[in-house]
């Protein structure tokens, strides 16, 4: 069993000791610490937030015990039911709620859940906000409301088109393209969310023909829900048996893009944020001026389309908080992570499968080229990710210090871990958040490059 505390949200396995997975115990004492948090710098003032959660099996379990604990700590509940994690952020600004909290393990296997919480933005809890959280948690210092000051529970299941109204509000989604288009679209929503959702967005879109896979919201995951190339074989497959023009795959809380060529092939989870950052820049930057984020173990192509525009690039910490910050603070157009997270400021501050659907597909009806030619406009790079287990009682400054030393003439960038960059390539060092690990990504023109570099410097971490 695993539980995992950290400044975003908790998340765990279902079942086990109290403290050692996410049981019952543990997800009211987690909620209540975040409702007296809320409560904290409030006060005085009726409390809402917003509830939604995916498709898991434990959801439902989970969201009762989660709308029972805020009610009990005196706050009125919005509850979305199945939503995704953009929608319920959305949701957040859209009620005026006091925050929101997703029920969601994202990426992670069925045995897992977790809770994310929002701010008053429908924004992930800041570093300072975060740590508060937990340790309010940690002491049990909780304040609860007497019988005449629990929460109410409102339940609003309209969010998906409120969500989808938004997109379609958007500038550069092009609607009247892509219904000219005529697109034959696959989708793998690996059981969840999303098969409610983007049937709805892409027929809204215009899309006619859509090609359902794995989209009855069960929770009963066919794969692993991480969407990465060795997950997405039956896919790939349906998409070259149907002739299909692109295939979309998301995880089960829909803010992470996979995109699929017409082929069968993979457009590259890192270059999602690429092409839709080629067309916005395209479009409302062609002559410069126009910014973008991602974080630091993200593709360099993305800094490169940036550059072919004269826009500027930068770099954040790994963490969509982390970038979202960075955005704001250098007033970026659009950013994200490598990892098919969109954030496009238009919408929302949030990691946004669907906003990355529509304006992909508006793209890729103006460019008037398949998936596979519009790939090979955009630098080739390669990423390797390893990692390295750490050993009890290793000195990581050292490890650090060592790794600026032996690249003290290299451009060295030391704000998450230490990620040096070469002309061609870069190599990244960073310690995990929630395992006795290096995480070291590096990038290079060729596959074999990228690897060599990872291989040369294992040393340094021993």
């Amino acid at each position: 069993m695993s539980l995992i505390k950290s400044i975003s949200g908790i998340r765990g396995t279902i079942g086990g000791k109290s403290g050692d997975g996410l049981n019952p115990i543990d997800i009211a004492r987690f909620v209540s610490a975040y409702g007296t948090w809320l409560k904290i710098y409030n006060e005085d003032k009726k409390l809402k937030v917003v509830v939604g959660r995916d498709a898991r099996i434990s959801g439902e379990m989970v969201k009762n015990i989660v709308i029972g604990s805020l009610q009990g700590v005196g706050i009125d509940v919005i509850n979305l039911g199945l939503a995704s994690t953009p929608t319920t952020e959305l949701a957040v600004t859209y009620e005026n709620a006091d925050g929101g909290l997703i029920l969601t393990a994202s990426h992670n296997p069925k045995q897992w859940n977790a809770l994310k919480m929002l701010n008053s933005k429908g924004e992930f809890l800041s570093a300072t906000d975060g740590t508060e959280v937990l340790a309010i948690a940690e002491n049990e210092n909780f304040y609860f409301a007497d019988v005449d000051n629990l929460g109410t529970v409102t339940e609003k299941c309209d969010y998906d088109n409120i969500h989808i109204e938004n997109i379609l509000k958007l500038k550069l989604v092009d609607v009247e393209a892509i219904r000219r288009a005529n697109f034959k679209v696959v989708i793998d929503c690996v059981n969840s969310v999303g098969g409610i959702i983007i049937p709805k967005l892409l027929n809204t879109l215009g899309v006619n023909e859509i090609v359902e896979l794995y989209c009855e919201p069960n929770g009963l995951f066919p794969h692993n829900p991480e969407p990465l190339p060795e997950h997405l074989e039956d896919i790939s497959n349906l998409i070259k048996k149907v002739n299909a023009d692109v295939g979309f795959v998301v995880d089960p809380d829909v803010d992470r893009l996979a995109i699929i060529n017409e082929d069968g092939t993979m457009f590259g989870e890192e270059y999602t944020l690429v092409a839709i950052a080629d067309y916005v820049l395209s479009q409302d930057f062609p002559n410069g001026g126009g910014s973008t984020v991602s974080n630091l173990s993200s593709t360099r192509a993305l800094r490169d389309i940036t550059e072919k525009y004269g826009g500027l690039y930068f770099a954040s910490a790994v963490g969509e908080v982390n970038v979202v910050e960075k955005m704001k603070e250098v007033g970026a157009i659009i950013g994200g992570e490598g990892n098919g997270g969109v954030i496009y400021p238009q919408s929302h501050y949030g990691r946004d499968a669907l906003v990355g659907i529509a304006l992909f597909l508006s793209f890729l009806a103006k460019k008037n080229k398949n998936c596979s030619e519009l790939k090979k406009e955009y630098p080739l790079y390669f990423i390797s990710k390893n990692k390295i287990l750490l050993n009890e009682g290793i000195d990581i400054e050292a490890i650090f210090h060592k790794i600026k030393e032996k690249y003290k003439s290299e451009q060295i960038t030391d704000i998450d871990g230490i990620k040096i960059d070469f002309e061609n390539k870069w190599i990244h060092f960073r310690t995990s958040n929630t395992e006795p690990i290096i995480r070291i990504y590096s990038e290079a023109k060729t596959e074999q490059e990228a690897k060599e570099i990872f291989f040369d410097n294992i040393e340094l971490c021993e």
